[in-house]
């Protein structure tokens, strides 16, 4: 489909605008190769490995798998771990694309002067926008309210996020949280996205293979009511699969308790035995509302073109060539 050639395609040389999420703890070279295989752009989780040789190992490992471009994820804000030796991994293996969540992006972007290499930044809200704009971002994805994992505090939907967004900067906007789908992929066109980051379609994929069966079940089952947004007391609110564990990380919460109270149910060990171990009943795992739109684990081939034809679809049902 030539009519979904956008400035994000131009930008990352990819032939759909279509971008898969982060994902922390499954976004290795599996799931990227499949994604940059299928014309999308894949992403490797740099902050969830433990060190840059690691890091390192992945990138060739990806770039083993595929010849297209791929990015790496950067989750800086992650407990406040030092990120710069695993920036300087990336750089090192030469990196087209590098994403950078959860943080302020300057000192990020400040090591990447003069290196040749696209930036991205996940923002939540228009002012983080224009700063990333400012700062040097190459493109920013814009999470709304809907999306798993970490979200903004504002509670702002991303179908009025997005055009606010896109009214306020001059480079390119990719549209984040409840797109699941090719009509979701048109929505965010038609509201002035260039572009679509998915996280928790993603999970929901045979190449996601870091992903417990119980992970993927919970996903293809759950309904779009299914979720609720934990951490807010800690000005951190990200979006998980209703459990007991997560009403009990609320129960916290609503009693008035704090970090240390709450550090052991939302820790990463405990985030791993859900999504790696499938111990529903032991830990939590991020998923956005539009598990409501997930009914099947298909391969990323199958998605993405399934992606395509809708949208090709929905063009030709509006009566555009």
């Amino acid at each position: 489909m030539e009519q979904l050639k956008t400035r994000v395609t131009d930008l990352l040389h990819i032939q759909y605008p279509i971008i898969q999420g982060g994902l922390a703890y499954l976004a290795y070279s599996e799931l990227a190769a499949a994604v940059s295989n299928a014309g999308g752009l894949g992403q490797i989780t740099a902050m969830s490995l433990e060190n840059p040789e690691m890091l390192k190992e992945e990138i060739k490992k990806t770039k083993e798998l595929t010849d297209k471009p791929f990015g790496v994820n950067f989750a800086i804000g992650q407990h406040g771990r030092p990120f710069e030796h695993m920036v300087e991994a990336a750089i090192e293996e030469s990196v087209s694309v590098v994403s950078v969540t959860g943080g302020n992006p300057a000192p990020f972007f400040k090591m990447l002067e003069g290196v040749d290499v696209k930036k991205l930044v996940l923002v939540a809200a228009k002012r983080q926008a224009q700063k990333a704009e400012e700062l040097g971002a190459d493109a920013v994805m814009v999470v709304g309210q809907e999306g798993g994992g970490h979200i903004g505090k504002d509670d702002i939907g991303t179908f009025v996020l997005i055009p606010r967004v896109v009214d306020s900067v001059q480079i390119p906007v990719i549209a984040s949280g409840g797109i699941a789908d090719g009509r979701g992929l048109m929505a965010a066109l038609a509201l002035g996205a260039e572009g679509i980051e998915m996280g928790t379609r993603f999970i929901a994929t045979k190449e996601c293979v870091h992903a417990s069966e119980e992970y993927k079940q919970a996903i293809i089952k759950g309904e779009e009511t299914d979720t609720v947004v934990i951490k807010q007391t800690l000005n951190a609110p990200g979006r998980v699969i209703v459990n007991d564990w997560a009403k009990k990380i609320l129960d916290i919460e609503q009693a008035g308790g704090g970090y240390e109270e709450m550090k052991e149910y939302i820790s990463g060990e405990a985030n791993k035995k859900y999504i790696h171990e499938g111990l529903v009943d032991q830990g939590y795992g991020w998923a956005g509302q539009a598990i409501g739109l997930i009914h099947k684990v298909v391969s990323v081939e199958e998605l993405i073109q399934s992606l395509i034809s809708e949208a090709a679809g929905i063009r030709k049902k509006w009566g555009v060539k």
